[in-house]
């Protein structure tokens, strides 16, 4: 497909437009506003994220999302956002140090928070669903062109395909099972990830997803993965639910509380206070030995409650009787796995 560089003086960005669409034009929305107009707008939503990267060829940006006017950003969660220190830039070059608040791995979001006010931002009561063939921007931190106060890129594309996710990473599958609006913007380059797709009036559709390939192909998808379906995960990392380590003071511990032993496994060595939680050893002829858990595997989940280090997982089983099954949510390379086991 071929582009060209719609010029306009309120972008510093790189924009991109498909000829193909270009045919369709773009009419201006019930509210009388045209693609500068809308553009001008959503970007100011928008900002860069710099964190860690930089080795093996990894990238240290990608894009977030502002989805509150006191400084809530989503954005995909990614090896980015393994770092001490997080700086978000706003549209207008305002720098910050992010504080993160949560996320969920089974869909790979997570949101941040910076010290600001009365910021613009993308309501979330007010996003949309779309259809193979509407008219779709995809704004990301594309290539991290922006870095100051240049504006994200925008790219003009379409919805080909409303479908569910077909692809893979080295080392796994997403784990996200639904469906994605697949798009003829390029967004699988470095740097998009978490960016927004908006459709004609500059509301919210999706969440730009994470580098992935089509099947056993190797064609790089450009998706987005509704903002709908992300909604709960939002609400939830927000409310507390999803913040490890949080607990839920209407429990009352068992008598008798599920151990590590019981379940037929150990986990490494917690030296460090907030030691990640991978799986160390399975006990032979352990409840453990006899599912898909393998050693290596990092525990995200016990039952519904994430779960970030060593500690987490031992309290949180604490508060599970021993005769009680236990889901663990464990992350093996990219692959997302949910195993359920029962003390013999």
């Amino acid at each position: 497909m071929t582009f060209c560089y719609l010029k306009s003086n309120l972008l510093f960005g790189v924009v991109l437009v498909s000829a193909a669409v270009l045919n369709l034009g773009w009419t201006a929305t019930s509210h009388g506003q045209g693609l500068v107009e809308t553009i001008a707008d959503a970007k100011t939503k928008m900002c860069k994220i710099y964190g860690a990267g930089g080795f093996s060829g990894l990238e240290d940006y990608q894009t977030g999302i502002l989805i509150s006017d006191n400084g809530h950003v989503l954005t995909s969660w990614s090896h980015v956002l393994d770092s001490d220190v997080i700086a978000v830039v706003l549209d207008d070059g305002r720098r910050f140090e992010a504080r993160y608040v949560g996320h969920d791995p089974r869909v790979e979001i997570a949101i941040l928070k910076i010290d600001a006010e009365a910021v613009s931002y993308f309501n979330l009561d007010e996003t949309t669903n779309a259809s193979p063939g509407d008219v779709i921007l995809a704004l990301t931190n594309l290539y991290g062109v922006a870095t100051g106060n240049e504006p994200v890129s925008v790219q003009l594309g379409t919805v080909t395909a409303v479908s569910p996710l077909d692809g893979e990473r080295v080392g796994g599958r997403l784990p996200y099972k639904g469906p994605v609006y697949v798009v003829d913007a390029m967004t699988s380059n470095p740097g998009t990830a978490g960016g927004a797709l908006i459709d004609r009036a500059g509301k919210l559709i999706a969440v730009v997803g994470k580098d992935l390939k089509r099947g056993n192909q190797n064609i790089w998808m450009n998706y987005g993965m509704p903002i709908k379906a992300m909604q709960q995960s939002i609400d939830d990392i927000l409310s507390g639910k999803l913040i490890a380590g949080s607990l839920d003071q209407d429990r009352q511990p068992p008598g008798e509380p599920m151990t590590l032993e019981l379940l037929g496994f150990s986990l490494v060595p917690d030296v460090i206070g907030k030691t990640p939680p991978f799986i160390d050893r399975l006990i032979p002829q352990g409840s453990a030995s006899a599912t898909n858990l393998r050693k290596d595997d990092l525990i995200l989940f016990v039952n519904d409650k994430l779960v970030a280090s060593c500690s987490h997982v031992e309290a949180e089983l604490s508060w599970i009787h021993r005769d009680d099954p236990v889901t663990l949510t464990v992350q093996r390379g990219q692959e997302i796995i949910t195993v359920d086991l029962e003390t013999r």
